[in-house]
């Protein structure tokens, strides 16, 4: 799985950080989503996947396996 976040979709609502604050952080300047492990372990897909989901404005893009 590898994630990508749009940054001009991004609104920084922080839900991300808040379902998988192990994969994704906010920017200090903007508060748009910044990821940490664009390729994260297989133990925190489902979290991935769930933040992904809770995205208001649907910026974040899972790919490849296991998305």
């Amino acid at each position: 799985m590898r994630i990508e976040v749009d940054g001009e979709r991004c609104i920084g609502s922080g839900m991300c950080t808040l379902t998988a604050g192990e994969v994704f952080d906010q920017d200090a300047d903007d508060g748009r989503a910044v990821v940490l492990l664009p390729e994260p372990p297989a133990g925190l897909r489902e979290a991935v996947r769930e933040a992904a989901g809770h995205c208001p404005t649907a910026a974040i893009r899972l790919r490849g396996p296991g998305a």
